[in-house]
């Protein structure tokens, strides 16, 4: 399709179809047509008009299994209605990316080697995608692009998890046909972030982003993870998965992230093991007084965390494929209360003067009572909390709530059935 056809599509509001195939809201109709056509403009203003593709990846929520995946742990995740979208047109042997109003230096694909001053780098994220594709044997090639993201920035949500996979979800279908399953996409990512960009993590969020729906997965053996969807909708239920920004930004956060997967390692081998999940709960729980005086306290109720939480995971999905609500939300509950006190994660232990998730929680305990529940949401420390908040509720929590963190820090999800995915 080039510029002008799809203009003219906008203008005509001829893209509800589409558009309520990937949100899930009617409400946001408005929303997005004026989002695709900023997107479509900004386009044509840095790279002309002619014909042109869109791709998207999904934001996510972690619904449960808070920091198993690293471990080789289960998850739930679900991917959400917020999204990045990326306007893209095919050229020689370049990438070029400006993402919203950063602009990417250009990337030779010539020249996709690792490169340590870039480390940390959109850059870096990007030639990792890339080379790792490259390495698995599929087509890459050159692309211009204008990316643009609604998913919330250092808030929990994955923004750069959602950019890996549109970034290698470009090149799938720039390239290879759309060919690559979403869980490679996945992977491709998380060995970006970790090798290019330097940043330890899971697959959890990059694999969420990029398959979409509400998944359960299984890292027991990370290199193939068992992903299977849940066929739940909230909704159903009564209820809304609300999602509040406590305006705490993951920056500089780094060592606090690294320090979870690195003390739960280091009882994993007092073991003689490399994650927790080859550890025997029962083992562990026999040499507690030893891993304490080897690993540290914090390190042992680390430990003590993912043992619990990875066995709240299948009973999240079972009170969920029976319908049991109230068994669902007390394990969210419980969830939330393990890595409030024995994970650890609702602050900087570096940074104790500032606590917005702790006190967005306390907030919304209050507020809540008995129409929901909440819990800290992803990685931690700084961000974002999770609600699910009854339907008849949730106008109440949204006004309680943004009067303490502002105006639009409460957003109302919906879980959607598409990760990475070509639009047009």
């Amino acid at each position: 399709m080039n510029t002008q056809e799809f203009k003219e599509k906008l203008s005509y509001r001829q893209l509800d179809g589409v558009l309520l195939d990937l949100y899930e809201d009617e409400s946001l109709l408005d929303y997005q047509y004026q989002r695709y056509e900023s997107a479509i403009d900004k386009f044509e203003s840095l790279y002309g008009k002619g014909d042109f593709e869109i791709y998207t990846a999904a934001g996510r929520s972690e619904v449960g299994g808070n920091h198993t995946d690293h471990q080789h742990g289960c998850v739930l995740a679900a991917a959400i209605n917020l999204d990045a979208i990326g306007i893209v047109r095919k050229r020689d042997n370049i990438i070029k990316v400006l993402s919203d109003d950063y602009d990417i230096p250009e990337i030779d694909l010539n020249h996709l080697e690792k490169v340590d001053s870039e480390e940390g780098t959109s850059v870096a994220l990007i030639k990792g995608v890339v080379a790792k594709l490259k390495d698995l044997g599929y087509k890459i090639g050159g692309f211009d692009a204008y990316i643009t993201s609604d998913v919330l920035i250092g808030a929990g949500l994955s923004s750069s998890a959602a950019f890996e996979d549109i970034i290698g979800t470009i090149i799938d279908g720039l390239y290879n046909d759309m060919a690559i399953d979403m869980v490679t996409i996945a992977k491709v990512g998380q060995y970006a972030e970790n090798v290019y960009f330097g940043k330890p993590c899971g697959l959890m969020d990059q694999c969420a982003c990029a398959v979409g729906g509400l998944i359960t997965i299984d890292f027991k053996n990370p290199e193939n993870p068992d992903v299977k969807h849940v066929d739940v909708d909230f909704g159903e239920f009564g209820y809304s998965l609300c999602i509040v920004d406590a305006k705490g930004s993951h920056a500089n956060l780094t060592d606090e992230y690294a320090a979870v997967p690195a003390e739960m390692k280091a009882v994993a081998q007092f073991f003689g093991k490399d994650v927790l999940r080859e550890v025997n709960v029962q083992d562990f729980l026999d040499h507690m007084d030893e891993v304490r005086e080897k690993c540290g306290d914090r390190a042992a109720l680390r430990a003590y965390h993912f043992f619990k939480e990875n066995d709240r995971v299948p009973q999240e999905v079972a009170a969920l494929e029976n319908k049991d609500f109230p068994a669902f939300l007390n394990l969210v509950k419980a969830s939330g209360n393990s890595s409030y006190k024995v994970l650890q994660n609702v602050y900087a232990s570096s940074d104790p003067q500032h606590q917005s998730v702790s006190l967005a929680l306390t907030l919304s305990e209050d507020l809540l009572g008995d129409h929901g529940v909440c819990r800290v949401h992803g990685g931690g420390f700084a961000g974002t909390i999770q609600a699910f908040v009854a339907n008849d509720y949730v106008d109440t929590y949204k006004k309680g709530i943004e009067k303490y963190f502002g105006e639009g820090s409460c957003h109302v999800l919906k879980v959607r059935k598409y990760g990475g995915k070509k639009v047009l």
